[in-house]
């Protein structure tokens, strides 16, 4: 098992220091407000760095001997594009599987294309305004994260056929493009963007998706992802439910904060467990027993909050007597 080896003082740190320990593989400085690394040794057999929360501007030119290194987190520093220039030439770190530049001052997508069997690649919260020279990633790569950036448009992504989850929430997204051959993806987030309509390209795989906070007044559009375990789609101007009877394995639905007047097209849906359809415009409980049939014995967790049939004096009761087995309504947690 491996052991987590933390500094202890700002003096020079020392392989000895580290407890003794030569099967240290893990050195995690976070949060030391480090400039550079000037008062730390690197132990050659490092699998693990970590330099979450420091001051680094510049990457330490000892980092691109450690051949064992399989991830490296640079999160929340001063990192700048000329910053990590050197990344590209770094042969010797050709094995790193996990690479975060998470939260820096980033312009461009950085070139990691000497990382032939990259897994993770994060640079979410920079100042990315494209993904020009993400095609350069190597296509082993199963998590990217471009959430919280400038970008306008879904490109260069077609090659990576092992991809599991794309993060490209917070960005300036209008169109959903280019998704086609992602075809073992199994979580899309694109939420907080600008986007219209759904367009998933055929996507069969995919489990969960997050198109929250976007500009959609259609639910059309899922129809295909008969995979799909939690579809997240509050703060649109959605106007009806519809496009969801197929979605049979569908677990947690969130359509809270739309423009909904009735609960539809869900009577088939017997695996849901959260239904969440508080701030909307839903006026009566009436039929809504038979719109929720399907789920009535698994659904554990309905919010109704903020629409005018929660006014209703017996709301609380009606709901608990709908689902025999349900736990909690809005902020009411029953044993």
């Amino acid at each position: 098992m491996e052991k987590v080896v933390t500094m202890e003082s700002s003096t020079t740190t020392t392989a000895t220091d580290l407890e003794d320990d030569e099967s240290s593989t893990l050195l995690d400085l976070t949060s030391y407000q480090l400039h550079d690394l000037d008062s730390v040794e690197l132990p050659s057999n490092l699998t693990e760095l970590d330099l979450t929360a420091n001051r680094l501007s510049t990457l330490d030119p000892r980092i691109a001997q450690l051949s064992d290194l399989k991830n490296l987190s640079l999160r929340q520093n001063l990192i700048t594009d000329a910053a990590v220039v050197p990344l590209s030439s770094w042969n010797t770190l050709s094995s790193l599987e996990e690479l975060v530049l998470r939260d820096n001052q980033l312009k461009n997508i950085p070139d990691v294309s000497i990382f032939k069997k990259l897994l993770v690649f994060d640079v979410s919260f920079n100042e990315i305004a494209s993904l020009h020279g993400v095609s350069r990633v190597c296509n082993t790569l199963k998590e990217l994260y471009v959430s919280k950036n400038e970008v306008t448009k879904i490109e260069e992504i077609e090659h990576f056929h092992q991809l599991q989850i794309l993060e490209l929430g917070s960005n300036k997204l209008r169109v959903m493009e280019n998704l086609q051959t992602l075809v073992n993806l199994q979580e899309l987030w694109l939420g907080r963007n600008r986007i219209k309509v759904v367009n998933l390209c055929g996507l069969k795989c995919i489990k969960k998706i997050s198109l929250q906070s976007n500009r959609l007044t259609s639910m059309i559009g899922f129809e295909g992802c008969i995979a799909l375990e939690e579809l997240y789609l509050s703060h649109n101007g959605i106007t009806k439910m519809e496009g969801l009877s197929s979605l049979a394995n569908l677990r947690v639905l969130d359509v809270s904060s739309n423009k909904l007047t009735s609960v539809d097209d869900i009577h088939n849906l017997t695996q849901l467990e959260d239904l969440w359809l508080n701030d909307n415009q839903i006026e009566s409980l009436e039929g809504f027993a038979e719109a929720v049939a399907g789920s009535r014995e698994k659904l554990t967790t309905i919010y109704l909050e903020n629409n005018l049939c929660a006014k209703s004096p017996n709301y609380t009761a009606i709901l608990r007597e709908v689902f025999p087995n349900i736990q909690q309504i809005d902020s009411d947690v029953f044993s």
